[in-house]
Formats: structure tokens, sequence, C-alpha cells
């Protein structure tokens, strides 16, 4: 997936300055790709492996919008948005997962992603409408409802082959583990990851950017107030999509350009990825000196002491 023989440049680097001193360090790779799989910028390692987590759920989604789902049940990009989401748990988005469930006739008590810590119901965990949109697709295929989240179970083994498709690469070369909701999550390298987004912006399936449609037009439906993917879809008005994955997997794909951006921090510090995402889109000049300077106040002034600086850029392969 690289070009030429140069296969990386040095990381970035994020600091936590205490009134202007360096009191914590954390280090960077990203990697920005376009939609033909070639990666054009680094940081770090283009072929740097993690796993993707969340980062991958517009993916997962895939087998909603590919199999009539949405249609047989009359699902909206609402739904499609909190199906792509690591929300909250407001009233709301539990109300919108909720409506996934009901008009694909599923009883909630299906679920099996976790109850969060001091919360009664499973749909005000993160991914339950990832997990409800799951179970719409074995409502509409007559797949097995009990067994959903095992990895041979046709509802993953269908997402897999999506996501393999998109990479043009062969679904048993997937190493997979299992995430802390209880789906399968996929090791990646970190090409890979900007490739998938580099897609899904490309705007060339027609699949693909509903899901974006879907995200940019309800951004509080995939995160919420106040976060990074919601903040910068809402700030940016339909020109970026941005889906945050756990241990410091940020992803962004430019819309109508077809290039994807995929950071990884190190030590999956969840404060350093959006404060390199803010850098590398001011560098890129994806985002405006405004929005940049919005988003620089609430995820990179830490306090009225404390506040993060990145060093480095992307290189050129």
């Amino acid at each position: 997936m690289t070009r030429g023989r140069r296969t990386q440049a040095a990381e970035l680097e994020v600091r936590l300055l205490r009134e202007g001193i360096i009191e914590s360090r954390h280090f960077v790779q990203a990697v920005i790709c376009d939609n033909r799989g070639r990666n054009l910028l680094v940081a770090g390692s283009a072929e740097t492996a993690t796993f993707v987590r969340s980062a991958l759920k517009p993916f997962q989604a895939l087998a909603v919008t590919t199999t009539g789902t949405l249609e047989r049940y009359g699902l909206t990009d609402r739904d499609l948005a909190i199906i792509c989401s690591s929300h909250k748990g407001t009233i709301e988005q539990v109300r919108q997962a909720f409506n996934i469930l009901w008009r694909a006739d599923v009883d909630p008590t299906v679920l099996q992603c976790p109850v969060p810590t001091g919360k009664r119901s499973r749909l005000e965990y993160n991914c339950s409408g990832k997990h409800a949109g799951m179970l719409a697709v074995c409502q509409q295929r007559n797949f097995p409802l009990s067994s959903y989240l095992q990895r041979s179970h046709p509802v993953q083994q269908l997402i897999l082959q999506k996501v393999a498709e998109q990479l043009r690469m062969p679904a048993e070369e997937f190493i997979s583990a299992r995430d802390d909701c209880g789906a399968p999550t996929y090791f990646m390298q970190l090409g890979q990851i900007a490739s998938l987004y580099a897609r899904l912006a490309s705007g060339e399936s027609l699949d693909m950017e509903r899901i974006v449609r879907a995200m940019t037009h309800h951004p509080a439906m995939v995160a919420g107030e106040g976060e990074f993917d919601t903040e910068l879809m809402r700030l940016t008005e339909g020109e970026l999509v941005s889906k945050a994955g756990a241990e410091g997997i940020q992803c962004i794909g430019r819309l109508g350009e077809g290039m994807g951006l995929a950071i990884k921090v190190m030590d999956g510090a969840k404060r350093a990825k959006y404060a390199v995402a803010i850098h590398l889109l001011k560098q890129m000049g994806w985002i405006s000196p405004s929005v940049s300077e919005t988003l620089s106040e609430s995820f990179m002034t830490m306090s009225s002491v404390t506040r993060l600086e990145v060093a480095g850029e992307l290189s050129m392969l």
C-alpha cells in the first residue's frame, strides 16, 4: 500500500504543558491514504498494526445498508447514525437505539452488550446502536438472534466480508479479537484503516454515502454534545466524517476528495488523539482557522494552567 522505498517517518509528539513546562509526553502515529489504497503522508509507519475498535462501526453498518434492512423496517438516517455511534447514553440516544429494535420486532433483552456501570439497561451502553443494527439484520435475514456476537455467526461473517471487500483482501486473512462490547474487532495496519475512511469519504458507493450522510446530518447521535466527533462534524458542516475508537484511535474522512486519516496514540491516551487530529486537520487545510481555534479551546486547553501542544508533521512517502 506504499509508494517508493520509504515506509516510515518521525512520530508526532503530544506534550502536556503545565504553565509552559513539559509534564507528560505521548507519541502518535498517523497516516493519510487515498481511496485507491495509496499511503500519501505518514508520521511513524503506515504498517503499524492495531485494533480498529469503534472506528469500525461505519463499516459494520454496511450489513444494514446492503441487505435491505433499512427499507424492510423503515429505518431512518437517525437510526443509521446511532448504529454507527459510540454514544453517551442520553435519553434521546437510548430511544433511538430502542426504535431500531422496536421496528424490527426484536425484544431488547436479546441485546448482549454490557450494562454500563451505574446504569440499568443495555440500551444505555455506548455500542447499543451497533448491536441493535446487527440484530435487525439477523431478523431480516432469519439469522439466529441468541448467538449474534459469535465470530462464526452469519451476521459477523457478513460484516467481515464487507470490510474485506473494501480492502480487497481475503476475509480469512483478518485477525480478530473480542471488543469490550462483545462483538469482533479487527487487527489492521494503520494504512488499511486510513484506506477504509478514504473509501467511506469517496462517494463511490451509495451504501457508504448513506452512512456518511446519516453521520454528518445527525452528529449528535454519533457521540454526543461536547464530544469530538460530534463537534467536528457539526463545525465542518458535512465536509468531514469522524469516528473515534478506544485506545487512542481517531479516524476522519475528507468528503468528495476520497482521503482518509487514521491516528493511533501509542499509549492509548484519549486526550492526545484529539490534539493530533486538530493539528493535522489544520496542517492539511481540512478545517478553517476559526474551527481550529474552537476545537483547540475545547480539546487542547486542559485547565487554566495546563494545555496540550503537538510537535511534528506528516511526511510524504
